[in-house]
């Protein structure tokens, strides 16, 4: 089993490369007599699905590759329901559940996806590990800080979000367009019908992510917990002021399920090509996946779900079951 640091670690040279050596690793697998399981999307999942992965590989010893790339989730859906079926994925990591046109895309093409919960994250806001005058903010000051209206309105300074931080300007590091963590955070803090920012730093890799708010004094970017778990000598999270009890919670394992911290918790997903799940190496995977989720997804620093969800999520997989469900109350 990789370290968690090995496991973060790989992530930035997996999303240069595996465009690029996905083709050549699924015929090296195919002349090997080796089946195949294509993965990609979300960053944010990568971790638990790429060290379920190497477990279950360590088992099949050389019998199934697994490939998982990190295109994000919504780069990861363009994959899953593409109407090319030698495009396709057989699993698809996402860190927010699938849209609308995104289910389309997949009738369209005749995909029908069984959707199963994995994990839980705590979106963490984080800022440079010297910053000493920030500990805590609000969504208002989120809002404030990302919105596309403070750009127009021309505010870049910490100073003009709250008058009690430095005069200085802050620089931003968030996750690209594809990305489920952008798409999770947008609806979060700015509402459904406003935009971010265009003048922030974006990657589909955390990792870059990472570097970016690491190096600048007066960085702040977003991402998923396990991310800054990894980098807590380079990072400072800030806690979120809770907006019912007005108390501001760190992010944590703890405040994630005891509801507290809001409003950044959001469940993780895999989404299995049903016609996939008919493969014995795909429906072995799936199972492998789901009886150690709890246990890989708290060594990659995410939150398991509670010990249920998976017996339910592992009765909806057997049984084939297709579409949304929801999760429980809260999150």
């Amino acid at each position: 089993m990789k370290t968690k640091h090995k496991v973060m670690g790989v992530v930035a040279a997996t999303a240069t490369a595996a465009a690029l050596t996905l083709g050549v690793i699924q015929k090296e697998a195919e002349s090997q007599g080796a089946k195949t399981i294509k993965i990609d999307g979300s960053s944010t999942v990568f971790p638990i699905t790429e060290a379920v992965a190497e477990e279950f590989q360590k088992q099949k010893k050389g019998s199934v590759r697994v490939t998982v790339g990190i295109s994000g989730t919504g780069g990861g859906f363009e994959k899953f329901c593409s109407s090319n079926p030698s495009l396709r994925t057989d699993i698809s990591n996402a860190s927010r559940p699938i849209k609308k046109e995104e289910i389309e895309a997949c009738k369209k093409s005749g995909v029908e996806f069984i959707e199963l919960p994995v994990a839980y994250d705590a979106l963490t806001v984080v800022v440079n590990k010297n910053n000493k005058a920030i500990n805590s903010i609000t969504v208002e000051e989120l809002k404030t800080i990302w919105s596309k209206e403070s750009q127009q309105k021309g505010i870049k300074r910490w100073n003009q979000v709250n008058p009690k931080w430095p005069n200085a300007e802050f620089k931003l590091y968030g996750p690209g367009l594809d990305s489920g963590t952008y798409d999770y955070f947008k609806e979060a803090i700015l509402g459904k019908n406003n935009d971010i920012r265009s003048d922030f730093t974006p990657s589909e890799d955390d990792n870059v992510l990472v570097q970016g708010v690491a190096r600048d004094p007066n960085g702040m970017g977003y991402f998923g917990f396990a991310y800054y778990e990894e980098n807590t000598d380079k990072l400072k999270a800030l806690a979120i002021v809770n907006p019912e009890t007005k108390k501001p919670v760190m992010p944590s394992a703890q405040n994630v399920l005891n509801g507290s911290y809001k409003p950044l918790s959001r469940p993780l997903y895999i989404y299995v090509n049903k016609a996939s799940a008919n493969k014995p190496e795909v429906k072995e995977f799936v199972n492998f996946y789901l009886r150690n989720a709890a246990k890989l997804s708290k060594q990659v620093g995410y939150v398991p779900l509670p010990a249920d969800d998976y017996k339910k999520a592992e009765a909806r997989f057997q049984k084939g079951e297709v579409g949304r469900i929801p999760l429980r109350a809260g999150l």
